[in-house]
């Protein structure tokens, strides 16, 4: 049951609305709060853009993972250009959706960049996700999917 992002409609790089429901179901979910007024951000997105493309978009089967961008970018332009420009293949939390801030304080998010790796209702694997990936590359994922307690598929 994806619980996280229950009842919400997530966009993807096309600007199609995406069922959070569908795109989550049996992944492990990297919820990402970045914004692109933000250095740290613009200098992480792209090594996670990579991390994502190698699990994902080159691995057979695709690795079980999705990523959800939670902007705090001033403006919904800002996030669009943000988003567009630098972000990988991933899904969107629609700027003008108030849900943001209460995934701010469930999560406890005080500066961005931050990318918490959370099972698909919700629970945190690790907020340390941007670290592990930097640290471990994609290592860290197989102890992440290990934790999902999901079906796997995964044989990397």
């Amino acid at each position: 049951m994806v619980e996280v992002f229950s009842g919400r409609t997530l966009l993807n790089k096309d600007g199609d609305f995406v069922d959070p429901e569908e795109a989550l179901r049996n992944k492990v979910v990297g919820i990402y709060f970045s914004a692109g007024w933000c250095p740290p951000c613009r200098d992480f997105t792209p090594i996670l853009c990579d991390f994502y493309t190698d699990l994902v978009e080159e691995t057979e089967p695709p690795a079980q993972f999705e990523i959800v961008f939670v902007s705090s970018d001033k403006s919904p332009d800002d996030m669009v250009e943000y988003y567009h420009d630098m972000h990988g293949d991933w899904l969107a939390l629609p700027w003008t959706d108030d849900y943001k801030h209460e995934l701010k304080q469930r999560y406890k998010i005080t500066a961005v960049p931050k990318l918490v790796i959370v099972k698909e209702n919700g629970d945190v694997i690790t907020d340390k996700g941007r670290k592990q990936i930097r640290d471990q590359g994609l290592v860290c994922f197989r102890s992440w999917l290990d934790a999902a307690e999901i079906f796997q598929n995964f044989n990397g």
